[in-house]
């Protein structure tokens, strides 16, 4: 199978599954204990994963360069060893 996009793109699809992921997982973790019943709670965690997602969105993208430079520094020295 071909892949669907050039490899440029996959850090911008990583870090919009990454944001996605994590956002929907803390915002149901944040509203579960505020829900009264199952609709309350569907209803509530949508609007909130929606603005937790758009707000992250763009902070994961523009970060993840810098964090992944930032790892791999830490760990250049076991690379050019295990060569």
């Amino acid at each position: 199978m071909a892949p669907l996009l050039p490899y440029r793109y996959a850090p911008y699809a990583y870090g919009i599954l990454q944001a996605a992921i994590t956002t929907a997982v803390a915002t149901a973790i944040a509203i579960y204990p505020l829900a009264h019943s199952a609709m309350e709670f569907v209803e509530r965690w949508m609007i909130a994963w929606g603005i937790a997602w758009l707000t992250m969105l763009p902070v994961v993208l523009v970060a993840a360069p810098f964090i992944q430079r930032a790892v791999m520094r830490l760990f250049e020295a076991d690379r050019k060893a295990d060569r």
